[in-house]
């Protein structure tokens, strides 16, 4: 359910947690005035995955993690501040010959020889899209497109 959910190991999504957390003393679990327990950084961070990866609006999160909409923006903010300020050296950089290098092997491996990535995006009318996915389909346009990726091979 987890990996299916965020597309990524459990492990991995507690150490961004655990890091996050180390980073930002927002996301640690503090006890209100009362003495009731706040919102935990697994809460938090459930909701500002959510709203990355599925476009959620912060107020639908409500319904499964149990945190509000501003507490759900307020964390949206705090996380990608924390990321860029942990991760931007690791992973956030621009590539060098290494990386360069690593990406081609890759792309060999996979009989996609010299090829780094893809070029252009094309969103094509569809005009026999079925009338029950046409809303599923719909981009800026209002009409149902479907996306022709052009991939280029520079094997010199």
């Amino acid at each position: 359910m987890f990996h299916r959910s965020f597309r990524m190991g459990r492990s991995l999504f507690l150490r961004i947690v655990n890091v996050v957390e180390a980073r930002d003393k927002f996301f640690v679990q503090r006890r209100d005035s009362v003495g009731r327990l706040g919102l935990s950084a697994l809460q938090k961070i459930t909701a500002v995955f959510l709203i990355l990866a599925y476009g959620l609006p912060a107020d639908t999160t409500n319904e499964y993690i149990k945190i509000g909409e501003s507490k759900a923006i307020e964390s949206l903010r705090r996380f990608c501040l924390a990321v860029v300020e942990e991760f931007t050296d690791e992973y956030l950089r621009s590539t060098n010959a290494t990386d360069v290098a690593r990406l081609l092997l890759s792309g060999k491996d996979h009989g996609f020889s010299g090829m780094l990535g893809s070029l252009d995006c094309m969103h094509w009318k569809w005009k026999n899209c079925p009338t029950a996915l046409a809303g599923q389909y719909a981009g800026r346009s209002g009409s149902p497109t479907i996306i022709l990726e052009a991939v280029a091979d520079y094997d010199q």
